[in-house]
């Protein structure tokens, strides 16, 4: 009864408390307001400079949608898929190799990453595309034999090059996603008397394609932007074909905002699969960096954070 009587005075004041009615007033972020503002005028400026500058934007609209820039954005799209199949597949075997008890396989596992990895995209094109200086004619006794000036095509150099380029980088990601996975789960499996394939095959690798998976995103929209490297080898992808354009018209600039805004375009579609695909796989948007390419910034309109994007 005594302690009844010494809480009940705390008891009333926490009813009237609960009782009392508050006006909620949302905390004030004037940072981000002024440097919304900086970045609204910043834009506004720049809009400002293109649209009186000497940029003939009908030109522009012409050619958004030529034949020539239609098949070499079609051409940009076909080596980026390849690219990426065969980067995915080197970087699988690779990233086995690099896991493997052989020292010798581990060994030339090492050494393809530290090759491919080591030098610039470009130089690695460059070296492809003259590559019959090195190997005059490929030959496979009893099977084929032909001029590797006929076989290592401009298309073919851009292939291998940044298909090998992407299995270095690959192979890291999937050795990553693999080591990840709990040893005790490989145990669980040789206990089963499973093989070191079976148990890889089945028990490993649907594991680690939580964490791969997420990652080709970014691998994707890399490749995308990366394959305009292939116009220094006369590939006759997007940026080629508007380069053969602007060499007759003189509309470099104008030809240069239409693959511009063709590869705005692809990376943006292929954000949004990166979106959804992350999301299937239960990695959210603050752990695998990624988020729809339309949220605003500073924090106007959601909370979300800064994407970030693979650096090769």
């Amino acid at each position: 009864m005594a302690f009844e009587a010494a809480s009940s005075p705390q008891r009333v004041e926490v009813e009237a408390l609960q009782q009392r009615s508050y006006r909620i007033v949302r905390l004030a972020h004037p940072g981000r307001w002024l440097a919304g503002a900086v970045v609204l005028g910043l834009l506004a400026l720049l809009v400002r400079a293109f649209a009186h500058g000497q940029i003939q934007w009908e030109i522009v609209g012409e050619f958004l949608t030529a034949d020539v820039i239609i098949r070499g954005f079609g051409i940009t799209l076909l080596i980026s898929a390849l690219a990426m199949l065969l980067g995915i597949s080197l970087g699988t075997i690779f990233a086995i190799m690099r896991l493997s008890a052989n020292p010798v396989t581990r060994f030339v596992a090492w050494l393809y990453v530290w090759v491919f990895r080591g030098t610039p995209v470009l130089l690695q094109l460059l070296i492809w595309f003259n590559i019959a200086l090195v190997f005059p004619r490929i030959i496979i006794p009893g099977v084929f034999e032909g001029r590797t000036v006929d076989i290592v095509t401009p298309f073919v150099a851009a292939l291998l090059g940044l298909g090998i380029n992407e299995g270095a980088y690959m192979t890291e990601v999937v050795r990553g996603g693999i080591n990840s996975v709990d040893h005790g789960q490989t145990e669980a499996a040789n206990t089963l008397g499973m093989s070191r394939l079976q148990t890889l095959r089945r028990i490993i690798l649907p594991q680690a394609m939580r964490l791969i998976v997420p990652v080709l995103g970014n691998s994707a929209i890399g490749m995308l932007k990366f394959s305009s490297l292939a116009a220094a080898i006369s590939c006759t992808e997007m940026l080629n074909a508007a380069q053969q354009v602007y060499f007759v018209n003189g509309a470099v600039i104008e030809l240069l905002f239409v693959c511009a805004i063709w590869y705005l375009a692809a990376t943006t579609v292929l954000s949004i699969v990166q979106y959804f695909i992350e999301k299937r796989y239960g990695k959210s948007a603050s752990q695998a960096g990624s988020k729809l390419p339309f949220k605003l910034p500073f924090g106007l309109g959601s909370a979300g954070t800064p994407a970030l994007e693979k650096a090769q």
